[in-house]
């Protein structure tokens, strides 16, 4: 079976960063932050060792999905990227194979505040689109997790869902969630606008 994610043009070079495979041996750089409280207060799964996060990527290959973000050679974040088929009926099913992705991503929250997050994820979502040919990307996220869905919010996605009390939150609560998705379309539309040189404000003279 091949694998979507080979057709991209890794690593992905921002002004800043480098994004890029993960391997194995990046396990334990990604699992310095993911124990912080920051971060376990969202994700998945919290893991207690970094022999139990290793085991749990390893034995769910996951590992084919992560993409470690670099800043300085440094690992300082990791994003998800998982290639997928649209929803569609049985007549069409075929057209709707791997054209769509969800993205998840994590920031190292000794580097937070800087805007690393939102330029990695605006980098892949662009390699979505400019690389992998897709039609649609979405996110989710817990409605608590303002800071993810912020960031969704300012690279221009767009909020379709509001599940109320949907996802049971390993604190016991029963959170609210949100769902985030941007079309290949309204995504060139964006990247066009932000490329128009802005306007000079000058006012023609009356004739």
């Amino acid at each position: 079976m091949t694998d979507p994610l080979d057709d991209v043009d890794w690593p992905l070079r921002t002004e800043r960063l480098a994004i890029r495979r993960a391997t194995v041996d990046d396990l334990p750089a990604i699992w310095e932050y993911w124990q912080t409280e920051e971060v376990t207060a969202w994700v998945t799964s919290a893991p207690q060792s970094l022999e139990d996060y290793r085991s749990r990527v390893l034995d769910l290959d996951l590992l084919r999905l992560i993409l470690v973000v670099e800043l300085d050679g440094r690992v300082v974040g990791d994003l998800v990227l998982r290639v997928e088929d649209a929803w569609s009926q049985a007549e069409v099913r075929a057209a709707a194979h791997n054209v769509q992705a969800e993205v998840g991503y994590v920031l190292d929250p000794a580097v937070a505040g800087h805007g690393y997050a939102t330029e990695a994820v605006t980098a892949l979502i662009d390699a979505c689109f400019t690389q992998l040919g897709l039609r649609r990307v979405r996110a989710q996220c817990f409605a608590d997790n303002e800071p993810s869905w912020r960031l969704m919010e300012r690279i221009g996605m767009r909020r379709e869902t509001h599940s109320v009390k949907e996802s049971l939150h390993r604190s016991g609560a029963w959170l609210d969630g949100f769902g985030y998705a941007v079309l290949a379309e309204e995504w060139r539309e964006r990247q066009s606008a932000r490329s128009m040189p802005p306007s000079t404000g000058t006012i023609a003279p009356e004739t």
